[in-house]
């Protein structure tokens, strides 16, 4: 089996998603499967250690779809892939379908998991926010948009014998970069931290946020919101958690006044603990939580902020 793994980029180098990817793919490939790469504007130096045969790579420059497009075009012509795997990451979402399309090949997007059947691939999909699970299958070749999390992410580097394929110069586009804004060095990246206590509209005033954020740090874990909060300038961007936000898998989730809307869900379903805490007793997020208590948060928080600090003593 030969597959090709769409590598997204973060400050030159391969992110977490895209190695997760390149792990999985390499399970599903098996013994004697080849992977290869496509790195456009980036390290090739860092992809060797990703462990595949080939990489296709470029001269370094800003995302640009249609550019990268055309580059995807001309490797798939010119290769016969089975699979052609990307992250569902921006990008991803941007070059899947065209790729798809151009190509007439089937895609199966938002996969939670994959599975491979002689010449066919079954993808399980996450749907209704979470509450469902959709299985899909197509003919190999195929294209798959794949969720974080759906593979694990290997242990140590592979070896780093690829062969690097240097691709033609950037193809003419239609697309003028204006800007490009960074994002802050200093901000937190809720998708590695392993605890997160999430505030929802139920957190009562704003003035609660501060206590939260203290209990976040007593669970050495960091504090994160739903969209009405973010809205409402409660907390930065950065820190939405939900379907307009970011995908966090911690091992502890712990939510606060969160009704459990399904766009929230399909940001956290995926965490190892939920626990919830509302008022509401028939509120969705109760559907979803290993543990939970229909209390007021304004009564739970001050409460379990005083046992955790008896706690650390």
């Amino acid at each position: 089996m030969k597959i090709l793994v769409y590598i997204d980029l973060q400050d030159g180098v391969p992110t977490a998603l895209s190695r997760e990817l390149v792990a999985g793919a390499r399970r599903l490939a098996g013994q004697g499967g080849s992977i290869e790469l496509a790195l456009i504007g980036g390290d090739a130096d860092a992809a060797r250690k990703l462990g595949a045969s080939r990489v296709f790579t470029s001269t370094p420059s800003p995302y640009d779809p249609v550019a990268h497009g055309a580059y995807l075009q001309g490797i798939v012509a010119d290769n016969g892939f089975d699979l052609i795997v990307f992250g569902c990451t921006t990008s991803g979402l941007d070059l899947a379908p065209v790729l798809a399309f151009l190509n007439d090949l089937p895609l199966l997007s938002y996969c939670t998991a994959v599975r491979i059947s002689g010449g066919t691939v079954e993808a399980d999909s996450q749907i209704y926010g979470g509450k469902l699970v959709s299985t899909a299958e197509a003919s190999m070749p195929a294209v798959l948009l794949v969720n974080a999390g759906a593979f694990s992410e290997d242990n140590g580097n592979q070896a780093g014998n690829a062969e690097i394929i240097q691709l033609p110069d950037r193809p003419q586009s239609s697309v003028r970069l204006v800007s490009a804004n960074r994002p802050d060095p200093n901000a937190v990246d809720i998708t590695k931290a392993s605890r997160l206590l999430c505030v929802g509209r139920g957190i009562g005033e704003q003035d609660a946020i501060e206590e939260a954020r203290e209990v976040a740090d007593l669970m050495g874990g960091e504090i994160v919101g739903s969209r009405p909060i973010i809205d409402a300038g409660w907390l930065p961007k950065e820190r939405q958690v939900g379907k307009s936000g970011r995908k966090v898998k911690p091992q502890l989730y712990l939510a606060l006044g969160v009704s459990g809307a399904p766009e929230h869900i399909e940001g956290m379903g995926g965490a190892g603990t939920i626990v919830a805490i509302n008022t509401d007793a028939s509120a969705p997020i109760f559907d979803h939580a290993h543990f939970g208590a229909a209390v007021d948060v304004a009564d739970f928080l001050p409460a379990f902020k005083e046992a955790l600090a008896r706690k650390a003593g």
